[in-house]
């Protein structure tokens, strides 16, 4: 049985609604971040999907070191807590120093751990300490099974609110491969599994000074996904993914996201025919 995860009113278990976790990569100014939250917030009542509003503050993982990372820190969450006054939607974002983790910790409802950093103890234990749900993304790097350890350290605190990411394994150079099984074998560690259905297309690194991606595959591997039993949906999406600062060839144009979502909760209601 899984552990249910509650994030504002959504509860997140076995046999729960399809839910989604989505936004931009990356926070490019304000009123682009509040557009995109608003888009999710009408599509969340339109179709009944909850939906937590994700956006980086400082992505601090760029490939080259002139790739645009964000506003940072205090403007970032600033432009979020509008996000959660203007929407109601809960926010979730990346921390990748544990210096941020109490700032963020004030405004954020979901804590997520990137995947290259997710084996990074003290950062995973200064964020399960404030008792915020965790979001942890399995590493590129990592089997499935080796997940587990990073859900120990997390317990380790007491905090039972967790979430796993899986977002595709490295397939030799600059790709990425996603083992479908890694759904099934990661919600055996008892808690609800998320599918990163757009870094899961991405290409690491693969236009030299930034990663590519082939958003062309994004729907084929979301529905696979859902269909071997994720519990939801996470998806970057981008106005026009082309102009995106970051991530932009892994992104889902907007206007695609409600056909997608539709099919999505769909395949979900059919595999959780009691949710």
């Amino acid at each position: 049985m899984e552990t249910p995860v509650c994030i504002g009113d959504l509860t997140i278990k076995e046999k729960g609604p399809f839910f989604v976790i989505g936004g931009p990569c990356v926070i490019e100014n304000e009123d682009a971040t509040l557009s995109v939250a608003t888009f999710f917030k009408e599509t969340s009542e339109a179709m009944d999907i909850p939906v937590i509003f994700k956006a980086s503050y400082d992505k601090a993982n760029r490939t080259s070191l002139d790739s645009f990372r964000g506003p940072g820190l205090d403007r970032g969450l600033e432009i979020l807590l509008r996000v959660k006054e203007e929407t109601g939607l809960s926010v979730l974002s990346d921390v990748h120093e544990t210096g941020d983790i109490e700032k963020a910790a004030e405004v954020l409802d979901v804590i997520q751990i990137p995947a290259l950093l997710c084996r990074q103890t003290d950062l995973l234990l200064a964020a399960a300490r404030t008792g915020l749900p965790i979001n942890i993304k399995k590493g590129q790097f990592l089997s499935p099974w080796e997940i587990e350890p990073a859900v120990r350290k997390v317990r380790s605190t007491g905090n039972q609110n967790i979430l796993l990411t899986e977002r595709g394994t490295f397939f030799g150079y600059n790709n990425l491969v996603v083992d479908i099984r890694s759904i099934a074998i990661m919600r055996d560690l008892g808690f609800p599994v998320v599918f990163d259905a757009t870094h899961s297309v991405q290409l690491p690194g693969g236009s030299g000074t930034s990663s590519g991606g082939q958003r062309e595959f994004i729907e084929y591997l979301a529905r696979a996904a859902i269909a071997a039993g994720a519990n939801g949906l996470f998806i970057e999406v981008h106005p026009d993914p082309d102009s995106a600062l970051c991530d932009g060839p892994n992104s889902l144009p907007i206007d695609q996201v409600r056909p997608l979502l539709a099919l999505l909760k769909e395949i979900h209601n059919l595999v959780n025919p009691k949710a």
